[in-house]
């Protein structure tokens, strides 16, 4: 039985956004800036997001806001000015287009070879809705989830929402999906993801997991949804049908994970997502968690400290702080590693044992998820110290390795080697690239 009434809450855009009285209250620089980047990056948020997790007296500052309102200093000043000036002079919407798609090749859409080495070949056709690029691991994108409740402004997965075809991954039909995982016995984890697949219908949520419960994938041990749902939509998990299809998961003997994306405290304290998270563990269900550390938003350690601590008290399990990949709106999200291993280790000695399961700061860049362990002396030289938690070949993994320390670098691609000339994996990642990393 519910102990919280579900609320009816309604997406906002730029097609409505005039009908929130607090948007109507914002300042009309903050209203163009708002306007003028999401033209050319995604914008959408609902009145959940507006009404319960936005302290509009700490606006534009404020951590949810910044979060789910694009910032102006998202795009170049240059490509701020352009865009503006096109706006305000009425340009036809065509003109308007063409330099924004223009902007959006420049911001490397989809980084870490999602579209150039991640999608398999089966039968000698291109799965474009799958990606796999670590040997027991597929990740699927349903094509009716790719939209989310609501967008975060640094999401490195824009390109799936901006409405540019040749952007865009899914996989229609679940056929793909099961044929392919037929012919791979070495995949145990299938991780649905987007977009959101929690904002796809019930009904063709199971259309998708159910048929992976036949005995035929018993090689399938461990399935993932990875959704911002409980953060920005949480009754979305009061639909008996969800909880009802998950507690079928867990009673075929698989294992069913809940990967949420928790960006902040705040998304942690309405009595909404304190009941989805009761509903959710009460079907047998697990819930991780998971966020980069953005600059503007949780790039302190007593936000991560607090966010860990609160997980862990309703039951949620610490997974990942990842690094800002480099796509989209990066240069204004990033944090620097050196800053981003300080957050993370600060943030880690103040919570107890069962918060330190997680693990970062983590790249997940072209050869890999890169940790960075720390950073130490060697001889008289300070360096970072690495390794891969995931790899293009599974030996990396767990592998120290060593890179010359770099306050400014914010991405693997910065980094040099320390005591040789190339990384430990280089040529053998460039004999894979030439190869073909996909089969």
């Amino acid at each position: 039985m519910l102990s919280v009434r579900a609320e009816k809450y309604r997406p906002v855009t730029l097609a409505n956004i005039e009908d929130l009285p607090e948007w109507r209250r914002l300042d009309p620089e903050v209203q163009e800036a708002v306007r003028v980047v999401a033209q050319v990056l995604p914008f959408r948020t609902n009145t959940y997001v507006v009404q319960q997790l936005i302290d509009w007296s700490r606006v534009p500052e404020d951590p949810i806001f910044v979060l789910t309102f694009p910032q102006k200093d998202m795009l170049d000043e240059e490509d701020f000015v352009r865009i503006r000036d096109m706006l305000r002079a009425g340009a036809p919407k065509a003109a308007i287009n063409e330099v924004v798609h223009e902007i959006r090749l420049r911001l490397n859409p989809h980084p870490a070879g999602q579209l150039t080495h991640n999608v398999p070949v089966f039968e000698g056709r291109r799965l474009e809705g799958l990606q796999h690029k670590y040997r027991e691991t597929v990740l699927v994108f349903p094509s009716p989830g790719q939209v989310c409740h609501a967008f975060c402004t640094y999401c490195f997965r824009w390109a799936q929402f901006v409405g540019e075809p040749d952007l865009r991954m899914a996989i229609n039909e679940s056929q793909d999906l099961t044929d392919y995982l037929r012919a791979h016995p070495e995949v145990t984890d299938v991780l649905f993801t987007g977009g959101d697949p929690m904002v796809m219908k019930t009904s063709v949520l199971e259309r998708f997991i159910r048929p992976l419960l036949d005995e035929t994938f018993a090689h399938v041990q461990d399935i993932r949804i990875g959704t911002k749902a409980l953060a920005y939509w949480p009754s979305r998990f009061f639909d008996d049908r969800v909880l009802k299809l998950f507690e079928e998961v867990v009673a075929a003997g698989r294992h069913l994970a809940v990967m949420a994306h928790f960006t902040h405290p705040r998304e942690l304290e309405t009595d909404e997502v304190r009941e989805a998270i009761r509903l959710i563990r009460s079907t047998g269900a697990e819930i991780r968690t998971q966020s980069p550390v953005v600059a503007h938003i949780n790039d302190n350690a007593e936000a991560w400290a607090q966010k860990w601590k609160e997980e862990v008290k309703l039951g949620l399990i610490p997974y990942y702080m990842f690094v800002e990949r480099d796509t989209g709106p990066k240069r204004f999200f990033e944090v620097p590693l050196a800053r981003a291993w300080s957050i993370f280790r600060d943030a880690y000695k103040q919570v107890p044992g069962l918060a330190r399961t997680v693990r970062g700061p983590s790249m997940s860049a072209f050869p890999g998820k890169v940790r960075v362990v720390g950073v130490t002396t060697l001889g008289s030289e300070q360096v970072f110290v690495l390794e891969f938690l995931q790899g293009r070949n599974p030996d990396w993994v767990g592998r120290p390795f060593f890179a010359k320390f770099d306050e400014k670098a914010t991405w693997l691609d910065d980094l040099r080697p320390y005591g040789s000339e190339k990384f430990f994996y280089e040529d053998e990642l460039a004999e894979m690239t030439r190869q073909g990393l996909s089969g």
